[in-house]
């Protein structure tokens, strides 16, 4: 019984650590702007009655970038913590770090492309007849 409630405790621990990291992503300015992106493309994909596929990707990729930024601000805190003072090491983990988030949302970017571009073209030429 003992060994279950210790179970239990540890898990409820992880949870509440998790939510913390949530609370500090959410103190982030970049945050914020990734999850106005996110509503509007699920906005979006309500609109356009997205297929499972379609939608599949798009939670993925959000996911993804969503990931990327909490690791993003992981990593800025602990070169901060180890590197109080200007070094070009730690600049280059911070660098290779917000490089990390650009590729993901580059790589959100072209998702984008190819489930909204054909509807965005199809809607340009109707709003343009």
């Amino acid at each position: 019984m003992q060994l279950v409630s210790s179970w239990l405790l540890g898990r409820a621990l992880a949870f509440r650590y998790a939510f913390a990291g949530i609370r500090v992503l959410l103190g982030q300015r970049n945050t914020y702007i990734h999850l106005f992106i996110a509503l509007v493309v699920v906005v979006c994909g309500l609109l356009w009655r997205l297929s499972s596929d379609e939608w599949l990707a798009l939670t993925l990729i959000i996911t993804i970038v969503l990931a990327l930024e909490a690791v993003n601000t992981a990593l800025e805190a602990v070169v901060d913590l180890a590197s109080p003072q200007l070094h070009p090491l730690a600049k280059q983990a911070k660098d290779v770090g917000a490089a990390a988030v650009l590729v993901g949302a580059l790589g959100a970017v072209v998702v984008a492309l190819l489930i909204f571009g054909p509807r965005l073209l199809v809607l340009a030429r109707w709003l343009t007849r």
